[in-house]
């Protein structure tokens, strides 16, 4: 992989699923696998969590966090939409 970057490791993640889920690997090529698909979790993850916390700081409303549950966003647009 080139430059790592979340879409990328996302889509190698899932093709690794996809290898791993099939079962027509050895024993050693899926231990591998599911290696590099660990690393790659724990970098989506990583990224996942900086994303988080720049978010937190654009929700930054009058000198103190506002934070702002995604959940409850989408529940409002529901309740609006009804």
């Amino acid at each position: 992989m080139a430059k790592k970057n979340f879409e990328t490791a996302l889509t190698r993640l899932d093709q690794i699923a996809g290898e791993l889920e099939e079962g027509d690997l050895t024993l050693e090529s899926s231990l591998k696998k599911f290696d590099e698909g660990m690393k790659l979790v724990r970098f989506c993850n990583q990224k996942l969590e900086e994303s988080q916390q720049q978010i937190d700081i654009l929700l930054n409303k009058n000198g103190s966090l506002t934070p702002v549950s995604f959940q409850a966003e989408e529940d409002e647009s529901s309740e609006e939409n009804s």
